[in-house]
């Protein structure tokens, strides 16, 4: 029975809701996060079990009074309610066995965004640009907030890489199935004869490491700081706002001592962007740590739509036909126009829909 697998979530939706009123909970911001993630959890999945619990006490209820009653109007009305209520629960069942999979605890992160170019030369930069304005036109779609934080830009225009962070409503749990090599198929603007070529451009999404997620000794960070590069300014010849980071870090994998170099010339306020570069170094630490417990879930669970691999190959763009190939998925679509001004979230619902189709076999749901 479903609902039996629900017993003992009112009791601790009553203890949580009390948890995060208590002083000493508040004072922890680590527990006091994690509980009240909990506590919006259990009021979603509490809600539908409340519809679940109606749904089927409706049912009852207008199968009864179908078999008693003699009035045509009402046997009537009880035929609607059976055919109603036999409707929405497979639906409400569904919802909860969703529901009952544990969330990954970083989709409701914001998402730190690097996109490379690979193998193609200028023809790879190139298109690293057209997906990062795919990116920006998505991101205006949602509503979220992007910003920029490095940039290398290609000879030919384009980037060699960019790095930029996106902000909002579950950014992360709908980015991270972008991770990987995207390919494109296309006529480079460089090419004379007219030649199809084959060039690549990785994707890297990261959830964004809050302060207490990883432990970094500011006290060990070596800062330096230099003048921003940019068209013109007397500020931008005149003042030192670019920052540059170094911080040696322990490699929990390896056991190796690394050191992490990071640049930020965002904004011409240095402060701001020595904010940013420290928030670039907890996501770039919390990413290395984190790797770890995805190889530890892709060890034991091969899934097909976002292990974390960003050396596999998940997309092609045959700019020609017009055509979009998600290899994850089989996903084939022909709107590669509207594909590449930011119409993405198609594609992204169904890759959800196929991992959450994993998540319930392997629970056995």
């Amino acid at each position: 029975m479903l609902l039996s697998r629900l017993e003992g979530l009112d009791s601790r939706f009553d203890e949580v809701s009390t948890l995060i009123t208590d002083p000493a909970v508040i004072a922890d911001q680590p527990r006091y996060v994690r509980l009240t993630k909990e506590f919006h959890d259990l009021e979603e999945i509490l809600k539908v079990k409340r519809e679940y619990e109606t749904a089927l006490s409706n049912l009852e209820e207008s199968r009864r009074l179908l078999a008693s009653e003699t009035d045509d109007e009402m046997r009537e009305l009880a035929r609607e309610e059976i055919e109603s209520a036999t409707a929405a629960l497979p639906r409400l069942e569904e919802r909860i066995k969703l529901l009952l999979i544990p969330a990954d605890p970083d989709d409701a992160k914001n998402a730190v965004l690097e996109i490379r170019g690979g193998t193609g030369g200028d023809e790879a930069a190139l298109f690293a640009g057209d997906l990062f304005r795919m990116y920006q036109k998505f991101a205006e779609r949602k509503g979220w907030q992007l910003s920029v934080s490095s940039v290398s830009e290609g000879a030919a225009g384009g980037y060699k890489e960019i790095v930029c962070t996106l902000t909002g409503q579950g950014v992360y749990g709908t980015m991270k199935y972008e991770s990987g090599v995207h390919r494109v198929q296309r006529v480079p603007v460089t090419e004379t004869q007219g030649r199809v070529h084959t060039s690549a451009a990785t994707v890297a999404v990261l959830p964004e490491a809050q302060e207490f997620d990883v432990e970094i000794h500011e006290g060990e960070i070596r800062w330096d700081t230099f003048r921003s590069g940019g068209a013109g300014g007397q500020n931008v010849n005149k003042v030192e706002s670019g920052v540059r980071l170094r911080y040696n870090w322990k490699n929990p994998v390896t056991g190796q001592t690394e050191e992490i170099l990071i640049e930020c010339t965002e904004t011409r306020d240095q402060p701001k962007n020595k904010e940013r570069a420290l928030s670039r170094l907890r996501t770039f630490i919390y990413d290395k740590e984190h790797q770890k417990y995805l190889d530890d879930i892709a060890s034991r669970r091969k899934t097909m739509v976002s292990t974390g691999d960003r050396s596999a190959k998940i997309r092609t763009y045959n700019f020609p036909q017009g055509r979009i190939t998600d290899h994850r998925i089989n996903y084939t679509v022909y709107n590669l126009a509207a594909f590449m001004d930011g119409d993405i979230q198609e594609c992204i619902d169904r890759l959800t829909v196929a991992e959450n189709a994993e998540k319930l076999k392997e629970a056995e749901l």
